[in-house]
């Protein structure tokens, strides 16, 4: 036994004709107003300059301790130490210190 639907009714296969491209553009406009999921969202705290760099700018430090025996040259970007020259005054040669591992290094065959 099937049922069929009054012509006039809302559930018509007309009417759902007519409403559909309305439920699709409503269903689709709800979409893109959908909010963000939290792990793409961006805290409302975070500052304005933040969000035009992906990261910080970090600060670039040249050190120099010189006393009466040596004078050291300390280069650190950030809070990191990228390089250690050491330049004894006492006739000795010039080295480089390893920041990571302490490890001295000199140039043998400097031109």
């Amino acid at each position: 036994m099937m049922h069929s639907t009054p012509p006039n009714s809302p559930f018509s296969a007309r009417a759902l004709a007519r409403a559909l491209p309305l439920i699709l553009l409503l269903a689709g406009a709800a979409h893109a107003q959908a909010p963000a999921s939290p792990s793409n969202a961006q805290p409302a705290s975070a500052p304005a300059a933040a969000t035009d760099k992906p990261f910080p700018e970090q600060t670039h430090q040249h050190i120099v301790v010189e006393d009466t025996a040596t004078r050291i040259d300390e280069v650190r970007i950030g809070s990191e130490t990228k390089s250690i020259d050491v330049q004894p005054k006492n006739g000795m040669p010039a080295y480089q210190v390893e920041p990571k591992t302490g490890e001295r290094t000199w140039k043998v065959l400097g031109f």
